[in-house]
């Protein structure tokens, strides 16, 4: 304290009326609610990621699963329009949900994502848990926006397997082992790319936490370049399984699938379901230690 008292005095001179004193007191009481301002406002900060992956899984579904629903559902704008418009939509739902929330969490929006970076090192372990609540909560919230908006066409389609469709992925020939091997190679793809894109200075932006923690990463032009990553791995890995590469996406409208009463519904596939939720986890690790222990080095 003295050494302080002597610096401010060599900054301010001789004050009189006790005004050097009045400046001391005034920096250490800013320092006080510094300190306390840090130490609550942690706990503030894992909340806001939390809601942001809530937020932004929300988006994802509703984009990515809005858009199968339109081309799948019967009598709808963009009825049987095809792959490629169920592919883009699904990048395209990428990039907008990493844009709107990646700046407060760092918008993994995947629980395979969230496994992957606390592997590597990237991400606290700690968080992981409240990430993957948050995301699979998100998924369930979007899929039941997605079902409003298509309530009407929903009663209007009979097949069963479209219906489901729009909630989960099936596998156009069922195998568990080749079905596995392609949503576990299809998320090793998004990792190493994830990895990569994020990896160099000229996409990348960090975010810290109040604590100072690494709570993610997104550049300005990242969250594009996952879209169209996304995209890419749709076009040319997703036509066996429907490429889920992520487990929230899945096994979170199957749930809401499971519980809806629904005109026309059939079962929810639990016999598949584990895939889409194993396989994209282990591919993700395994893609996100390949660029950690051979492409970085």
């Amino acid at each position: 304290m003295q050494h302080v008292y002597l610096q401010l005095k060599k900054k301010f001179g001789i004050c009189r009326n006790g005004e050097l004193e009045r400046k001391l007191h005034r920096i250490v009481f800013c320092d006080l609610m510094y300190f306390f301002y840090k130490k609550f406002n942690k706990g503030e900060s894992k909340m806001q990621a939390y809601f942001s992956e809530f937020i932004g899984t929300l988006i994802l579904i509703l984009l990515g699963n809005g858009v199968v629903a339109n081309v799948v559902l019967r009598k709808t704008k963009g009825n049987s329009s095809g792959w490629i418009v169920i592919t883009a939509g699904w990048g395209f739902a990428v990039a907008i949900a990493a844009y709107i929330t990646g700046w407060m969490g760092g918008a993994h929006l995947n629980p395979a994502v969230t496994i992957a970076l606390a592997s590597s090192g990237l991400f606290e372990w700690s968080q992981v848990p409240g990430y993957i609540i948050s995301q699979m909560l998100g998924a369930m919230a979007g899929m039941l926006v997605v079902y409003l908006n298509y309530k009407l066409h929903y009663d209007e389609t009979s097949n069963g397997e479209d219906v489901r469709g729009t909630f989960c992925t099936a596998p156009a020939i069922r195998s568990n082992l080749y079905n596995f091997i392609c949503e576990f190679t299809g998320t090793f793809v998004l990792l190493i790319g994830i990895r990569g894109i994020t990896y160099s200075e000229v996409f990348k932006t960090t975010f810290q936490s109040s604590g100072g923690e690494i709570i993610g990463t997104v550049g300005i032009m990242g969250s594009f370049l996952v879209g169209i990553l996304v995209w890419a791995i749709g076009l040319s890995l997703g036509g066996t399984t429907g490429y889920a590469i992520n487990p929230a996406r899945d096994l979170a409208p199957r749930i809401v699938h499971a519980i809806l009463p629904m005109k026309n519904k059939i079962d929810s596939d639990w016999s598949y379901a584990w895939i889409p939720v194993l396989a994209p986890i282990l591919g993700g690790v395994f893609g996100s230690l390949v660029f950690d222990f051979i492409i970085k080095l």
